[in-house]
């Protein structure tokens, strides 16, 4: 690319950018807008998407006009994703580049969307979408990738389309956060910060696709529920500067950046803020939050724009928005804020993202088509665009043999309980997926059906309005004292079921997408009644199962004793692999007098991995006030399923009156050393967000155990 000069060709900030918002704002949508001469495109442009019709894909377009409704968007502009070497000359099932340049010319098209995504040792953290080449393949990348697609590119035949080329999702996002040092690292990922292959991958594609007068590339940059949070935003930053001044490129290589490719989050949410607090607490310490700075797209996208530009890039630079399936639609849309009973029932009732986990990525169930590709919908966004055609799977729910390269990743199981980087949560994926980048009907409908805003001549989903069968045969598996476990059979759809939701006492406490669910935080000695419903992709859902009566066990080891105390739990911690333990306590007298709190101790029993480790312990925040309360570490020896260390909790002083309450106490540790943890075996840990008596949380009166269960 030239060296910067002060006339149009050259990408600036000012009048400009402020002159190219207010163009995009009258042209809206990318498919009805004005072609300009060749003369003008073949210029650099401030925004590629200003005055551009955007090529629509024929090979995902048939596919979308064939399933029900799907006509009512299958002439939406989407990127093409050049995924493997042989993509780019086509396969027995898609056209290659130089074919999807012609028919571009052919449509009357000025504009093509690529995803350039075949890096060495690619997703070093997931393995759906694992790629062809080793870590050490850089030089084939290069000249066997890289290369070609320049050389296609180059052709003075397609010297008046524009190309945007999407650089690498999820490369240099991954040795932010998962090279070294935090719980959801990899080796892989390690290997790949260490021999440097992504950022000189990610150099020399922005080098030499840059080169060429028409090409407009946009840096990958995750989403705000990955590098949101102050620590990874700047390192951020930092890293994709260095990867874009890396083997030959400099910023004026890169037109921009993207967020939110191939993903869920939504682009705005409009209930939920992270400056709100809920009875004086930031919403930033919501379960779902987790301190994040940012709680969508559209915010993320600007901060770290903010971000960019003190590194160094352009004040001019643009950034795009990936709305292919960010819509979350549907009945579960929320029309309005939360309750303001706690900060989780706030966040969780009012976000537009109805994930379990702002973590899980894989074929998500409830989601549905956000915004429409759209040219400069607010300031510093170059557009809304459809990175991940709606429709292709993120990856297949089970090992699937193929010659693509693509692995088995179990955040794409629908029954699998998770890892440290979903907070070892359900991954709330479809069933019956196929592999990466294959047609999923099922999601296509659902996408449908979920649209927001929604697609006009739809009908629905393509007229679906056939719920499940009502599941049958529900039972009680087990019981503890603060839990009960359910099982029932499978319902069955005309398109697909894809998950049920669990009714306790005729209130939803969960979803699940398998045929089980365990309702935990539970009262000990209760009756609970339980029913389930079925769902499938276009909304429909089934009448409720027959109730069923759960019982839980009494409390053993005292059970509240003559006292009368109990504790309670919640589970403030984001995720059960990090460095740091975070349970919330409360203690509660239901006896019918006072205690002295002085002579009260709590314990939250845990394993610490290591028998030489020591900690820290911190009180965050208390209703009682942090000075009043103590707190230490213990060793259990010999140790017990479950816990081989002890957090206790005391009083200095106060007097806990009859049917009162502590409130909370906001409690943290970590080892002296800040290694990780591995919550996932500790006997006290729970997964309920809001606080429910706690049987595994022990409570003694002068040393005498008279609540809960030990290990």
């Amino acid at each position: 690319m030239p060296s910067r000069r002060p006339d149009s060709t050259v990408r600036r900030s000012g009048p400009k950018r402020t002159a190219a918002l207010a163009v995009g704002a009258l042209l809206g949508a990318l498919s009805v807008t004005a072609l300009p001469t060749p003369a003008a495109a073949a210029a650099k442009l401030d925004n590629p998407y200003v005055g551009a019709k955007a090529y629509v894909n024929p090979d995902w377009s048939a596919k979308a006009a064939a399933e029900p409704g799907g006509s009512a968007i299958s002439n939406q502009p989407t990127f093409v994703w050049l995924d493997r070497m042989a993509a780019i000359q086509g396969t027995a099932d898609a056209r290659g580049l130089k074919a999807h340049l012609d028919a571009a010319k052919a449509q009357g098209a000025n504009l093509v969307q690529l995803v350039i995504y075949d890096l060495p040792g690619r997703d070093c953290a997931a393995l759906a979408s694992n790629g062809e080449l080793g870590p050490d393949d850089l030089a084939t990348y290069q000249s066997s990738y890289i290369d070609p697609i320049a050389a296609i590119l180059a052709d003075p035949a397609y010297a008046s389309l524009r190309i945007v080329n999407l650089i690498e999702p999820d490369s240099l996002p991954n040795l932010v956060t998962n090279a070294g040092g935090t719980a959801g690292s990899t080796t892989q990922c390690a290997t790949m910060k260490a021999n440097g292959n992504y950022e000189k991958g990610v150099g020399y594609a922005l080098h030499t696709l840059g080169a060429l007068p028409n090409t407009y590339n946009y840096i990958d940059a995750g989403h705000h529920g990955w590098l949101g949070w102050d620590s990874n935003l700047t390192p951020a930053a930092q890293e994709f500067k260095k990867a874009a001044t890396t083997n030959g490129a400099t910023v004026n290589d890169v037109t921009g950046f993207i967020v939110n490719t191939a993903n869920y989050s939504a682009t705005k949410e409009p209930y939920v803020k992270v400056t709100d607090t809920v009875n004086g607490q930031t919403v930033r310490q919501s379960k779902w939050i987790d301190w994040n700075q940012y709680d969508d797209e559209s915010s993320y996208a600007q901060g770290l724009r903010t971000a960019l530009v003190g590194q160094g890039f352009d004040s001019g630079i643009g950034m795009l928005i990936d709305t292919s399936r960010n819509g979350w639609g549907g009945s579960a849309r929320p029309t309005g804020p939360g309750p303001t009973t706690s900060v989780d029932a706030y966040v969780d009732g009012g976000r537009i993202d109805r994930r379990i986990h702002a973590g899980n990525w894989c074929n998500q169930s409830g989601a549905g088509l956000g915004e429409r590709p759209t040219t400069a919908p607010d300031t510093g966004i170059d557009a809304y665009v459809w990175a991940k055609p709606p429709g292709e799977s993120d990856g297949a729910s089970q090992a699937v043999d193929n010659d693509e390269g693509k692995g088995f990743d179990r955040m794409c199981d629908p029954t699998y309980t998770g890892n440290a980087r979903n907070g070892n949560n359900l991954t709330g994926a479809l069933p019956n997926s196929p592999l990466a980048g294959h047609w999923f009907s099922a999601q296509f409908r659902q996408l449908l059906a979920n649209a927001n805003p929604p697609v006009s001549g739809s009908g629905g989903g393509g007229g679906d309005t056939q719920a499940p069968t009502v599941p049958g045969g529900l039972t009680v598996s087990s019981t503890t004292s603060n839990s009960a476990s359910l099982t029932w059979s499978a319902s069955t759809d005309n398109t697909a079921v894809t998950g049920y939701d669990v009714y306790r006492d005729g209130t939803k406490v969960g979803s699940a997408t398998a045929t089980s669910y365990t309702d935990s935080g539970l009262a000990a000695s209760t009756t609970y009644s339980y029913t389930v419903k079925a769902k499938d992709a276009a909304g429909n859902v089934s009448a409720s199962s027959t109730a069923v009566s759960a019982t839980t066990k009494a409390s053993s080891g005292g059970g509240g004793g003559s006292s009368g105390l109990k504790a309670q739990y919640k589970n403030n911690d984001f995720s059960a692999g990090d460095n740091q333990v975070k349970p919330g306590l409360k203690l509660v007298n239901s006896g019918s007098g006072a205690v002295d709190l002085s002579k009260v101790t709590v314990r939250y029993w845990f394993t610490g991995e290591s028998s030489s480790a020591g900690y820290q312990t911190f009180c965050d925040w208390a209703q009682l006030g942090c000075s009043t309360v103590k707190t230490s570490v213990s060793a259990v020896s010999p140790s017990r399923t479950g816990a081989d260390h002890y957090l206790e909790v005391g009083f200095n002083s106060g007097s806990l009156a009859a049917g009162a309450d502590s409130g909370e106490l906001q409690l943290r540790m970590a080892k002296s050393d800040w290694s990780n943890f591995d919550e996932s075996d500790d006997y006290s840990r729970g997964t309920n967000s809001s606080y429910a008596d706690a049987a595994k949380v022990t409570v003694y009166v002068s040393g005498t155990l008279v609540w809960g269960t030990e290990p």
